[in-house]
């Protein structure tokens, strides 16, 4: 007895490492392209001439797409099979990203990064989904993780790339970049996601009725304000520094890509949230993450370059923290209809992003960087305030050899 149940804890881990990794480099490729632009901000603001407060809007207005894009999959998502939806999403995707390469005006430019927007959270809330569905509550956590190792490689590696292609190839041509790398992601979605996996389960009621028991779960609730909050946090950081390294501290726009390498140690912190959150809960978790934040944020408004660069490597590696606690916690506690619950989580995300965008490039414009960071840092306190709300659904208050999968919705 022993002998297979070993054997079958072995199968269900290499099934796990391989959906991990697969999505990892997914969520890679899927969201690239939404971290290279917001890097290019200094050299679209002078290749458009245009107000640093407009373009930094028109840069995230992929935000604005993402939002709506994450409500209209939840509303189909039982008619969509979760292989096909994410390579046919991320080969739509190229097609925009090409034409950021050809565009002369800001607003064809905004269209586009919106367009961008729909494509990628499609592609990025049907993963969520197909993650939730094909592992136990043990093992989903660690895969979100994964997941959000992903994207926090798509942040680094997404924003040096850009920066460097535009240096060496032009502007135009970095986009280009990407939409190969799109399509690259569409291609391994195709190859090595399998179909047997990827297939919808039965809906177990109405969209709205599912929206409206989301809606009406306490912790759920919280969860989508925390997520608006670390998109809001997170894009007013890592857009508007770019203006302040090099307004402020006279940063060379050519050191702005050397400038994410402060993503490195989230690369590793992130990897870790599964197991801080079956350790101290989510509560802990947000609250810790959010104190990181906060001294993050002060660091950044000391007058020097490697303070600042300091504190953005504590912003980043404890905002992809709560990123990463906050998904797994809205996988794990919507036990039903998992997809309308990551996509009424990513709406609110991604809505958090685009007021972030906006509000605090009018902040940034008429106030500096100060203005922005108080902001920031009272939306931070907002946060570590409502995660004393969660409670901790996670393996151990499960019986023994139950798991949490979502069989019927």
């Amino acid at each position: 007895m022993h002998f297979f149940s070993d054997a079958l804890r072995g199968d269900r881990l290499r099934d796990t490492v391989r959906r991990s990794t697969i999505v990892a480099i997914v969520s890679f490729l899927t969201l690239v392209d939404l971290f290279g632009a917001q890097a290019l901000l200094p050299h679209l603001v002078t290749a458009f001439d245009a107000d640093p407060a407009l373009m930094g809007v028109a840069v995230n207005a992929s935000t604005f797409g993402m939002a709506l894009s994450g409500l209209v999959v939840a509303w189909f998502a039982d008619r969509i099979d979760r292989k096909r939806g994410i390579w046919v999403n991320l080969v739509f995707l190229s097609v925009p990203t090409f034409g950021l390469g050809l565009v002369t005006s800001v607003e064809a430019f905004m269209a586009l990064r919106v367009a961008q927007g729909v494509f990628m959270a499609a592609a990025f809330t049907l993963t969520l989904t197909y993650l939730s569905e094909q592992c136990d509550v043990t093992a989903a956590g660690g895969a979100m993780a994964a997941y959000i190792t992903g994207n926090v490689a798509s942040n680094l590696f997404g924003r040096l790339l850009a920066v460097s292609a535009a240096e060496t190839l032009g502007l135009a041509q970095s986009f280009w970049v990407f939409a190969a790398l799109n399509l690259a992601g569409a291609a391994l979605a195709f190859l090595l996601i399998g179909a047997r996996d990827s297939a919808p389960p039965r809906r177990s009621g109405p969209p709205l009725d599912a929206w409206r028991r989301h809606l009406a779960h306490p912790e759920l609730r919280t969860a989508f304000v925390i997520g608006f909050v670390i998109l809001f946090v997170f894009v007013g950081v890592f857009t508007y520094v770019n203006l302040h390294l090099t307004d402020a501290l006279a940063l060379d726009p050519m050191l702005l890509g050397l400038v994410y390498l402060v993503f490195l140690p989230a690369l590793v912190t992130t990897l870790l949230t599964a197991r801080a959150v079956r350790r101290f809960g989510p509560r802990r978790v947000l609250l810790a993450s959010g104190l990181a934040v906060l001294g993050g944020m002060a660091l950044t408004l000391v007058p020097t370059l490697w303070a600042v660069l300091t504190g953005l490597a504590v912003i980043g590696a404890a905002t992809f923290f709560m990123q990463a606690a906050t998904t797994g916690f809205v996988g794990r506690t919507a036990t039903t209809d998992r997809a309308a619950a990551n996509g009424l989580y990513l709406t609110s995300y991604y809505v958090g992003g685009l007021t972030g965008a906006t509000l605090l490039g009018q902040f940034y414009a008429s106030g500096g960087w100060g203005i922005v960071v108080l902001t920031m840092m009272a939306l931070v306190v907002l946060v570590c305030l409502l995660a004393r709300r969660l409670q901790h659904p996670g393996p151990e208050v499960l019986p023994m050899g139950v798991h949490q999968r979502d069989e019927t919705g």
